[in-house]
């Protein structure tokens, strides 16, 4: 049995979680845990919001907001998208709030600096005399020095998309106060990646096996890693340790201390349930497969500075097992943009449309090696098909023939019918494989096709022996091929348990279960000599409709 902590990106306490973030880093990784968790193995599933950064500041003062009270709006607002869609955490926190967060991204500051992977750098930064603070770049606008555009930010030119250095501004100026800023020098701080890339981490790249399009994105970038600061000039973050000279106005830049928050959520949680303080360490540390679920633009960081960052540590930190990054998924030809109201808002959309089916879509078109899009027509078309024509069909027939026929009760198996049930359904009728080998290879949408073709094997069975005309002529045979069908219903909830925790629960409650359909043991392929578990006899659940049709939607 092996020990696995997964990680989702920390989603940023600055704007909604809409489905293209979804796709990219919390769906994925909620089926892996549930199937891991299924199979036995011990697993610990890690996130939260990550609070601090100057795009956060800038967004809580212009809504009048305390820092504090912003991002406590978002962490709880994000958490709820993520229960609406049925995506469950073993600890949910935020980097401003988790108690151990602030010692946890000093004590990498500490270890770094002693390893020698730190530079202390003296340059210029603009000042405003009037605010009496050193602007961050989003706390600066000005010309754009490329196209002339008169309100390029300091990061970044709306205009022609250059990215900006501020001092390079055309006549710049504080978005504050408006008044023209100085310049002035100050001092930060800079991780040394080209010589954690040099000592450990380049050959360690090189020889890890990553996806495909993982591996051609941070293999590109090996050849030109560029020192990297790590601290900002602002009051909202992680101060620096104490005693460190210089550390008067200065924090953490929040790419550096985000991703530790994934160990302090860790040692908080330990601590919640009361283990000793050492606990976490069995996470992070040993015998542990590291699992990053990201998006495409978290790349660079989850498998080159985070695993520098714990490298450069020396505290035997495990670094990541796997890191299965997603491309881009769209919305409807385009990308999902909040700010520019190209998004769905899953409260108003639940309202219409099953959160399972939205779970389901979403699982098939998963941007594994490209960019992928989400559509209504095709989430319409894709329950239709996949949901309610293929597993709620053949849950639907069975299971009200069975309660109007045999009293709601599972038909008898007669000994002289049981080979040949066995071999029609098991291996004339095309099962075709187990869906958790391709969830633990990391191909969810490979997984999804598989569970829905299993399901295609019981309709095929059930249209080849017809048990509704037979039970008029071999009453024996068609009772037989009834008791198979439930058998095989059965196992079929165990497949969807990961995909579709909740339809699974209720597929698993027809069939006269009482306990957690997730909280059995994953069940492979059934084998001919031990495969049926349901006793002859044994009562039924009510049979329900488990998928509705959708009606198209409008042109």
């Amino acid at each position: 049995m092996a020990r696995y902590t997964v990680t989702s990106a920390l989603p940023y306490a600055n704007g909604p979680i809409h489905f293209g973030h979804v796709a990219g880093a919390y769906l994925p990784a909620d089926i892996f845990v549930r199937t891991l968790r299924m199979k036995g193995e011990e697993v610990l599933f890690v996130c939260g919001t990550d609070e601090h950064g100057v795009a956060i500041t800038l967004r809580a003062e212009e809504q009048g907001l305390a820092y504090d009270e912003y991002v406590a709006r978002w962490r709880q607002e994000h958490l709820e998208t993520f229960r609406s869609l049925g995506i469950e955490f073993d600890v949910w926190s935020g980097t401003s709030v988790c108690p151990d967060h602030t010692a946890t991204a000093q004590g990498f500051f500490t270890e770094l600096d002693h390893g020698g992977y730190l530079i202390r750098r003296e340059s210029e930064q603009l000042y405003c005399t009037h605010d009496e603070k050193f602007l961050a770049d989003r706390y600066v606008m000005g010309t754009c020095y490329v196209c002339g555009h008169e309100q390029a930010r300091g990061d970044e030119c709306p205009s022609c998309g250059t990215w900006i250095q501020p001092l390079k501004l055309g006549s710049p100026r504080c978005k504050i106060c408006s008044n023209e800023p100085e310049r002035r020098k100050t001092t930060h701080w800079y991780l040394d990646l080209p010589k954690l890339r040099d000592e450990y981490i380049g050959e360690w790249i090189e020889d890890h096996q990553w996806k495909p399009n993982v591996s051609a994105f941070i293999k590109n970038m090996l050849a030109d890693v560029p020192e990297r600061a790590i601290t900002r000039d602002m009051d909202w973050g992680v101060p620096l340790p104490e005693g460190v000279e210089g550390r008067e106005g200065k924090v953490l830049y929040v790419w550096f201390d985000a991703p530790i928050g994934y160990i302090s959520f860790t040692k908080e949680l330990m601590a919640r349930r009361g283990e000793g303080p050492d606990a976490w360490e069995k996470w992070w540390k040993g015998d542990t497969r590291l699992v990053h679920f990201i998006g495409k633009d978290n790349i660079p960081f989850h498998c080159m500075v985070f695993p520098a960052m714990l490298y450069g540590t020396h505290q035997d930190y495990v670094l990541p097992w796997a890191v299965p990054a997603n491309e881009f998924y769209n919305l409807e030809e385009g990308k999902f943009s909040t700010s520019e109201g190209r998004t769905i808002d899953p409260k108003t959309f639940f309202e219409t449309y099953d959160r399972e089916s939205v779970r389901w879509y979403i699982t098939t078109t998963l941007p594994e090696t490209a960019d992928a899009e989400f559509s209504l027509s095709g989430l319409v078309t894709t329950h239709n098909a996949d949901l309610a024509g293929n597993i709620g069909n053949l849950v639907s027939r069975v299971l009200k023939f069975i309660a109007k026929n045999y009293d709601g009760r599972v038909p008898d198996l007669f000994e002289e019918h049981r080979a040949e049930m066995d071999a029609e359904i098991l291996e004339h009728c095309g099962l075709i494989a187990d869906p958790a080998e391709a969830v633990l290879a990391f191909q969810f949408r490979s997984a999804a096709r598989i569970v829905t073709a299993n399901a295609s094997v019981a309709n095929l069975f059930m249209q080849r022996l017809e048990p509704w005309s037979l039970r008029k002529t071999d009453p024996e045979r068609a009772a037989s091929a009834l008791n198979t069908l439930c058998q095989y219903l059965g196992w079929l909830a165990r497949w969807m348990a990961p995909f579709l925790p909740e339809k699974a629960g209720q597929l698993w409650a027809m069939l006269g279960m009482q306990d957690e359909v997730t909280g059995r043991a994953w069940p492979g392929l059934p084998q001919a000599a031990d495969w049926r578990f349901l006793e002859p006899g044994h009562r039924l659940g009510t049979p329900a409709a488990l998928f509705p049709r959708l009606e198209a939607p409008p042109e």
